[in-house]
């Protein structure tokens, strides 16, 4: 009886862990804004390191949510003030194997540290206007500088 028991017990963890997982997404996804995202974690090995998940724009903030995470809070917080996009590339060696074929890493800076995020390639071009969009009657610090021509 008590391998029986033992069995019950494991089984009820696992599940109960998996709906904690659910629950957990349906929290963060509730209020829409979400973009699949996976965020370079390690740069030890090359092309290794990324870890899935999914983006929620907040305001002014990207807040980044490890796919299979307990945790409640984002993994990693970008700010659209201090980020700027560096290069873009496309997934060069074994990064081919760890994410679908028609994703872009996008190499930014974030407060002067470096980090890779990697989207599908549909999904750039709104995070490069959310990254550029300034709230109405402010002028947006990426377009500030460049001399636009008089209207």
């Amino acid at each position: 009886m008590e391998i029986v028991e033992g069995i019950g017990i494991g089984f009820a963890v696992i599940l109960g862990a998996i709906l904690f997982l659910f629950i957990r997404r349906a929290l963060v996804t509730r209020s829409g804004g979400i973009i699949r995202l996976s965020v370079r974690t390690t740069t030890m090995l090359d092309g290794r390191g990324w870890a899935p998940g999914f983006g929620r724009f907040v305001g002014d903030e990207l807040r980044w949510y490890r796919m299979f995470s307990f945790a409640l809070r984002p993994g990693l917080v970008l700010s659209r003030k201090g980020l700027a996009v560096e290069r873009r590339r496309l997934p060069e060696g074994q990064e081919r194997f760890s994410m679908p074929a028609d994703w872009v890493i996008l190499r930014c800076t974030s407060h002067h540290a470096p980090v890779e995020i990697a989207m599908a390639r549909s999904t750039v071009t709104g995070f490069l206007s959310w990254l550029e969009a300034a709230p109405p009657g402010a002028v947006s610090p990426r377009l500030a500088s460049q001399d636009w021509p008089a209207a």
